[in-house]
């Protein structure tokens, strides 16, 4: 009775994360609290793996941890002590990162200072070293902030960054590209302005993202203090920006400083944007769709509705992989300060208003990332002081066991285990993997035959939840076992 008692409970925790079919492991400190957390920023790299940025105050500087298969790497600082980076828990530097090519963007502070600038690091070998930092903003006495990334189909650095002039006015968002990978920039061209107002909300962070020759810089506005987010569009991929369009319809009215800007993802024909508005006399967060086709705005939807006891939500972060769309976001309930995800795996199916409660208190801020069957979250931990790191597994859409094609098969048997598994799969040029509640790979098995079938003796694992897959070319699917 009390073993059933036990994996009852266990079985219930699990559940507690399973509204959006997302199989998750638990959670880890990335790394120790000396390393502080703020602004924690995730890309993936061309393998899958997790990287991993964030800030420490008391030296104003960016860290960096990989993911090895097994581990998170010890925290490599980047920045030389001569480059003091601006960093806090609302904004700071930021990551990209195209197969094993890795940038980090930072801002050297003081960012008032005409002197102190945006800088490149890159890395060719998915983290493992660095580069020295390049210079990126060769602006004369004009003054910078505020720099995002993302890459070109070529794996080239496309960086948006806001821009002023000499004494902190005329602000707005302007893009530069390289076509070298980052040893040398294109002169910077405005991207906002685009409903006549003279300047943005100059204290609001904002990104760009690409897909070929499409490109975007997402910021929030300034028109006689109405704050929405906007849009400036490209169609040569951020050589020239000759459009723009408002992806926010909240006509947020407010004179201060909401230091919160959007953030996007592209798929298929639309642009999914996430941004925080006030306009309801509360911070709320939502998610736009327009057509990039025809620079419609289809849709701007609360990302959760009415909830007992939600106080305020703020700095959504999204991303995408093929169909699968995910977005993180912070939100406060009855005092406790949450990191919500709503997920699906075909956002052309939409998006299920039902989210899962990945961080259930003390979250500043959280970002996401995508990659084949997995979703990577990272958040700023106000409680251990500390970057916590989770990792979940999804079938992505059109994969998974096709019951009446006996081409795909796949069986774990008993469950729970307790001396051996029995694991059965029809799925030809596969590879078989096991991971830990951690994530942590602990077997894996290549097989070019059509049918598998592996026997393993698991007496000597530890007791717990552990996660199989499945993966080929085109299928892929997951299991979660016990080990009693």
């Amino acid at each position: 009775m009390y073993k059933i008692f036990t994996l009852a409970l266990l079985f219930l925790s699990l559940s507690i994360y399973s509204q959006s079919g997302i199989m998750w492991n638990s959670e880890i400190n990335l790394a120790p609290s000396a390393n502080d957390n703020l602004h924690p920023r995730i890309a993936v790299d061309a393998i899958g793996n997790p990287l991993v940025i964030w800030g420490r105050s008391s030296d104003a500087s960016v860290f960096f941890s990989r993911w090895t298969g097994t581990v998170f790497t010890n925290p490599v600082k980047l920045n030389p002590s001569w480059l003091k980076v601006a960093t806090a828990s609302w904004m700071g530097p930021e990551i990209a990162a195209h197969g094993d090519t890795v940038y980090v963007v930072v801002k050297r502070t003081p960012e008032a200072s005409d002197t102190n600038h945006i800088y490149l690091m890159r890395s060719f070998n998915g983290g493992q070293t660095f580069s020295a930092p390049v210079r990126v903003d060769y602006i004369a006495d004009s003054i910078s902030r505020f720099p995002t990334v993302t890459t070109d189909a070529s794996g080239n650095p496309v960086i948006a960054f806001m821009k002023f002039n000499a004494g902190f006015v005329a602000s707005r968002w302007v893009v530069l590209k390289s076509a070298n990978y980052g040893t040398t920039f294109s002169v910077d061209v405005k991207a906002s302005g685009w409903n006549g107002a003279p300047g943005i909300c100059d204290c609001c962070p904002g990104s760009i993202v690409t897909q070929g020759n499409f490109a975007a810089v997402l910021y929030r506005n300034n028109m006689s203090n109405i704050r929405d987010s906007w849009a400036g569009l490209s169609n040569n991929g951020g050589s020239t920006f000759s459009s723009g369009i408002n992806i926010d319809n909240r006509n947020w009215m407010i004179t201060s400083c909401p230091a919160s800007g959007p953030d996007g993802t592209v798929i298929g024909d639309t642009m999914y944007t996430v941004f925080m508005s006030g306009a309801v006399g509360m911070y709320r967060t939502y998610l736009s769709k327009t057509s990039i086709n025809n620079l419609t705005l289809n849709s701007v939807n609360s990302l959760t509705g009415n909830i007992t006891g939600l106080s305020q939500q703020n700095y959504p972060t999204i991303a995408s992989q093929g169909t699968a769309l995910a977005i993180v976001w912070k939100q406060t309930i009855n005092g406790s300060s949450q990191m919500p995800i709503r997920f699906t795996n075909d956002v052309r199916k939409g998006l299920p208003l039902a989210y899962d409660t990945v961080a259930p208190t003390d979250v500043t801020n959280a970002d996401v990332a995508l990659s084949k069957n997995k979703v990577f979250v990272v958040w700023e931990d106000d409680n251990t002081g500390t970057v916590k790191y989770r990792t979940g597994t999804f079938t992505p859409a059109g994969t998974g066991i096709n019951k009446k094609d006996e081409d795909y098969f796949f069986d774990v048997r008993p469950n729970p285990a307790q001396g051996s598994l029995l694991l059965r799969w029809n799925v030809k040029d596969s590879k078989l993997t096991i991971t830990n509640v951690l994530g942590q790979e602990i077997f894996s098995e290549h097989s070019t035959s059509s049918k598998n079938q592996s026997q393993l003796d698991v007496s000597g694992w530890n007791k717990g939840v552990y996660v199989i897959t499945v993966e080929s070319e085109n299928f892929i699917a997951s299991k979660k076992i016990i080990k009693q």
